[in-house]
């Protein structure tokens, strides 16, 4: 082969390499974005809570004694007991003056403030609590935002929907990007391939050395991504990483693990059908 032709194959093998690159790199942020929109939603609803407001003539030994209790409770992710004497410091740095002169006591009463574990944060999970825990008699009253909770759920509802949706259209467009770009290169080489039948190789045979060079072109292709995937994941918690952490080395690796897989398969599905397709194609059609 002539210099000008090796260059001209190692153009395509490049340009094959990175179209697949470019795929892959879409595929593996959805796919990221999938994995961590649970991550993001358990955030969220780790973020929703309720107050227990306990009754004014309860001491603070038996609270700090209920509060233990609660704490060993799946539906609590964490609890902060909150005194009358904390909860009028706050009331007073929030209001801008000092309620107590002008009350002349602390109308306030003491709390404890609990965050949910992500699994109960749903309205009917938390009316059982709110029922149960009401029915304690050293609790004044329970609160927590019911509609809040309400418009997370189906905002989380409707975001993974979406996802899932746009999921499956954008593996079917993926392979299909693929399947093309694999397609072209081996376009190229359809007189060679029924050369090759001509003359009595196996199917086998004959999509084997095909079949090799695009999972190579897959493989090649995936680590690219991967490399972009990784920087991306990597600047992108350097701008969230104050309200979320997105760096979970087992999501990563799933991620990593999804695109290799994802670009090698592709990749060798697109290139057995490219090679069957001209194996059944009669040698006049080639010239088609």
């Amino acid at each position: 082969m002539s210099g000008t032709g090796k260059k001209r194959v190692a153009g395509s093998y490049f340009v094959s390499t990175l179209s697949i690159a470019l795929v892959l790199v879409v595929v593996g942020i959805l796919v990221f974005i999938l994995l961590n929109a649970k991550l993001v939603s358990d955030h969220v609803k780790q973020n929703i809570g309720f107050s227990i407001i306990v009754k004014d003539n309860v001491n603070e030994a038996e609270i700090k004694k209920m509060q233990k209790i609660l704490d060993t409770k799946p539906f609590v992710a964490s609890s902060v007991f909150i005194s009358k004497a904390e909860a009028a410091r706050e009331f007073k740095r929030e209001l801008g003056e000092d309620f107590e002169e002008v009350l002349g006591y602390n109308p306030l009463l003491p709390s404890i403030e609990i965050k949910l574990n992500p699994v109960y944060a749903n309205n009917d999970s938390l009316a059982v609590i709110e029922k149960s825990l009401s029915a304690n008699e050293v609790v004044q009253e329970v609160s927590y935002q019911k509609s809040l909770v309400h418009i997370i759920n189906e905002n989380v509802r409707r975001i993974s929907l979406i996802l899932l949706i746009a999921g499956a259209a954008l593996m079917l467009i993926s392979f299909t990007l693929i399947r093309n770009t694999i397609h072209l290169a081996v376009y190229s080489q359809r007189f060679l391939i029924k050369t090759m039948q001509l003359v009595g190789a196996k199917p086998f045979f004959i999509c084997k050395p095909f079949v090799q060079n695009s999972v190579w072109f897959g493989f090649f292709g995936s680590m690219f991504a991967n490399v972009i995937l990784l920087a991306a994941i990597y600047f992108l918690q350097k701008e969230v990483g104050s309200v979320v952490n997105i760096i979970n080395k087992e999501l990563i690796i799933v991620v990593v693990v999804f695109v290799t897989l994802c670009g090698i398969l592709l990749s060798f599905v697109s290139s057995w059908m490219s090679v069957v397709r001209y194996l059944n194609k009669d040698m006049n059609d080639l010239y088609n």
